[in-house]
Parts: C-alpha cells; structure tokens; sequence
C-alpha cells in the first residue's frame, strides 16, 4: 500500500548533495535543465517550453510535497520524487508500505554518479524515517542510464510493464524493486 509522503521539512545532505524542498527561488535552475532535450523524455515528458510551463510544474513539485530538489555546488541539478505506485500492477505488495523513486538530472551532471548519491540518500530516508518496506523503480527500456542508476542503488528488475508517457506514447517500463 502507498504510505503518506510530505517532504517540506525534509532536508537530506550527503558528501556532495543537499536533498530539500523546492522554493519559487530554484526556477531558473529547474528550468535550465527541464527544457533540454534529450532531459524529460528519459522520464516520460517533453522538454519544457518556457519559464511557464516550469514554474507551473515547480508549483505542482511544492504543493504536492513529494519532490526533492536536487542541489550540487549550490545549483539545483536535479529532482527526486516520491510517487505512489500502482496498486494493481503489483497487488502482491497491498499489505506492505511503499513508494515508488522516480529522478531526473540535467544533462550536463552525467556520469559524475550524483543521481546514484542522491538515491541511496532518498532510499535510506525512505527505509530509516518513513519505516517503508518495499520501494519501486521504473524505468524505459531504452534508458540504460536510469537502469545503471538502479542497478548501483540495489533495485532488482521485477516486472515488464507497459507505461503511456505524458505525451501519449505507450513504452515499455521496467519495474524494480528494493526491499528492506
């Protein structure tokens, strides 16, 4: 079952990130990745048009309270979230708490393994704080990227699944798994 996420008090610090809430004040940053192409189609969205659609989404992040704003070197770089999974592509966990990860990072901080950092900071947070049992990761077939980052973090591919992106097209997704 989905547990309860609010992240606006939550600030995670490892050797090189700080993991907190977003503010109005990271709208540059976020847009200065968001709107990369190449960036948001690897997590199933297009690149952001302009500074409107980001702040509207950046809106969304606080509200919500389930992403974490990313920050290296006092940049904003990226952007962990908390999403619930879906109950009935995995009914076997309806009596076991979770989450599911999602992440994004701009382009130009590849290969430098922040995004690898950042979830075993969220997963630790996640197991140690927030007491879950089980956390799913998905990711595109053809994104090996997010596979490797997985892979690090300990996540196990678990199920093929179908997926319809934010623009429609329907992908197929791996689902993995990290349990307690």
């Amino acid at each position: 079952m989905n547990t309860e996420i609010d992240v606006s008090n939550v600030i995670l610090r490892t050797n090189r990130l700080i993991l907190r809430p977003w503010t109005t004040d990271d709208l540059d940053d976020f847009y200065e990745y968001a709107s990369v192409d190449g960036v948001g189609q690897m997590a199933g969205w297009l690149p952001h048009e302009n500074k409107e659609t980001s702040l509207a989404v950046l809106q969304r992040f606080i509200a919500e309270k389930k992403t974490l704003a990313l920050e290296f070197d006092g940049k904003v770089v990226g952007s962990p979230g908390i999403e619930e999974y879906d109950e009935k592509e995995l009914p076997e966990f309806q009596n076991k708490r979770g989450r599911e990860l999602g992440f994004v990072l701009s382009k130009d901080y590849w290969g430098r393994g922040l995004m690898p950092e950042a979830v075993k900071a969220v997963t630790n947070y996640l197991f140690d704080e927030l007491d879950l049992d089980f956390i799913v990761c998905g990711h595109f077939t053809d994104n090996v990227r997010s596979k490797r980052v997985q892979e690090k973090c300990g996540f196990r591919h678990y199920k093929l699944v179908k997926t319809t992106t934010m623009d429609g097209t329907v992908k197929d997704c791996w689902l993995s798994i990290l349990e307690r």
